[in-house]
C-alpha cells in the first residue's frame, strides 16, 4: 500500500497536533478528531499540503466514536494507526476536595473514550484487507511518578496501561498491535498550569520540559515499524526531571 491512514484523538492541540503534523510531514493521510472543529482545521492547515480529515467527535460518547469511525471507513477505506491521545485532568486539589463530577469527567474521557476508540478500531482492523493495523496509547510517566493531587488523571494512565497490555494480546492474532508512549513534561497547554505552579512553590523551581515536537516524532518511529515489531513502552521525558530518584 502506498497511502497509509491514521486517526489522532484530541489533534487540536498539544501532543495531538504534534504526533498528527509530525505523521503528515512522514507521509500519512489523517484523520484529525476532537470536540471543536476550529483546533482541528488549524492543524489540518499546519500539515498542509498533507490530505486530512477533520471529525468532530466527543471520545466519552460512543455514538459519537461509532459515528466517526464510520466516516473514517467511508473516507479511507481503511485504518492503519490509532493514535489515542485525547486526554484531560481534573483541578490541582487535594482529592477530597474534588466532586464525583470532575472524577467522571476524566475516567470518561481518558479510559473510557480510549476503550471506544480501541474498539471501534479493532473492528475495523481485523475486517480491512490487508489486515491489521496498529495502536498506540497515550499514557504518562504519572505512573511511576505522580504529581500531588493528581489522582483523577494518574489513575487513569494506571488503567490505560492495562489496557494497552490487553490490547497487545487480543490484537496479536489479528496483525494488530499495540504500544503505549510515557510523555515526562512536554511543554504542552496541559501542564502549562503545574509548570508555572511548581515555579511559584517549589523551592527547586520548575521542572524541566521538552519540545513536544520530540514526541511526534517518536510516535512517527512506532508508526512506521513493520507489524511483526513493536515498541510495547516508551518512555520520552526531559533528562533532569526527578523521575528516576533523588540527587
Amino acid at each position: 500500500m502506498s497511502e497509509k491512514f491514521a486517526l489522532v484523538t484530541g489533534a487540536g492541540s498539544g501532543i495531538g497536533r504534534a504526533a498528527a503534523l509530525a505523521l503528515m510531514q512522514a507521509g500519512w493521510t489523517l484523520a484529525l478528531a476532537g470536540r471543536q472543529v476550529t483546533p482541528l482545521e488549524e492543524t489540518a492547515a499546519l500539515g498542509a499540503p498533507a490530505r486530512s480529515l477533520c471529525i468532530i467527535c466527543d471520545v466519552a460518547d460512543p455514538e459519537a466514536v461509532a459515528a466517526a469511525f464510520a466516516e473514517i471507513a467511508a473516507s479511507f477505506g481503511r485504518l492503519d494507526l490509532l493514535f489515542n491521545n485525547a486526554g484531560i485532568a481534573a483541578r490541582s486539589v487535594p482529592m477530597e476536595d474534588l466532586t464525583y463530577e470532575e472524577w467522571k469527567a476524566v475516567v470518561d474521557v481518558n479510559l473510557t473514550g480510549t476503550f471506544l476508540c480501541t474498539q471501534q478500531a479493532m473492528k475495523l482492523m481485523k475486517a480491512q484487507r490487508p489486515r491489521g493495523g496498529r495502536i498506540i496509547n497515550n499514557g504518562s510517566v504519572a505512573t511511576y511518578s505522580p504529581r500531588p493531587h493528581s489522582a483523577p488523571y494518574t489513575a487513569t494512565k494506571h488503567a490505560i496501561t492495562g489496557l494497552t497490555k490487553a490490547t497487545s494480546l487480543d490484537g496479536r492474532a489479528h496483525d494488530i498491535a499495540c504500544g503505549q508512549i510515557d510523555v515526562g513534561n512536554a511543554a504542552t497547554d496541559l501542564l502549562r498550569p503545574m509548570v508555572e505552579s511548581e515555579a511559584e512553590n517549589k523551592p527547586a523551581g520548575a521542572e524541566p520540559t521538552i519540545d513536544v515536537a520530540l514526541v511526534g516524532a517518536a510516535i512517527v518511529q512506532m508508526a512506521n515499524l513493520p507489524l511483526d515489531a513493536n515498541i510495547q513502552f516508551m518512555t520520552l521525558m526531559a533528562t533532569k526531571m526527578p523521575l528516576i530518584g533523588r540527587g
